[in-house]
């Protein structure tokens, strides 16, 4: 009987220390963008969540995204259509064409889908589109691709803004919000 209750505990804490591997991740995405993994990591130890899967979130039509504003306690920040805050990362280069946020930190911060078709409302900055690390159109404000944050659960939630000291709200004119 002992035996086997000490197997059945040993059994779990590897399940527990394998499943919590699996929440902290590479969250510069293998190593690309020179982040480590901890408390500082870029996905903040937080699970990923598809925000097309929570309520208000984006869904999968790349058209029907689109930008918009709202206020919040950081100000007049950019949002897709459903309300949900999207974010800048610092280790992205600004015009570049490409994102760098993979790996684990593209399941933290998965890219905001959407092309030159998106509705725009409210926001004056340059969008536009690039191919995503995921092989599809990701929307872009002044160069800066476009990420969700995975623990962002309802429209109009910023806890993303600072995560690691490089994840950012954006103005309506393209301007990353470090404060």
């Amino acid at each position: 009987m002992r035996t086997a209750i000490t197997r059945g505990m040993a059994a779990l804490s590897l399940t527990l220390l394998a499943l919590s591997a699996c929440s902290g991740g590479d969250p510069g995405g293998g190593g690309d963008s020179g982040g480590d993994s901890g408390m500082r990591g870029y996905g903040g130890g937080q699970q990923s969540q598809d925000p097309a899967a929570s309520d208000g979130g984006a869904g999968t039509d790349t058209a029907a995204v689109g930008l918009a504003t709202a206020e919040t306690e950081l100000g007049t920040i950019v949002v897709d259509g459903a309300g949900m805050v999207v974010y800048q990362f610092d280790q992205d280069e600004q015009g570049s064409g490409t994102s760098t946020c993979t790996g684990q930190c593209a399941e933290n911060w998965p890219a905001v889908p959407g092309d030159s078709s998106a509705e725009i409302e409210g926001v004056t900055g340059e969008v536009g589109s690039i191919t995503g690390v995921d092989g599809q159109p990701q929307l872009t404000l002044d160069g800066w691709p476009l990420y969700y944050y995975a623990g962002d659960e309802e429209p109009g939630d910023t806890t993303g803004q600072g995560v690691g000291g490089v994840w950012w709200v954006l103005s309506p004119e393209g301007e990353v919000l470090r404060s």
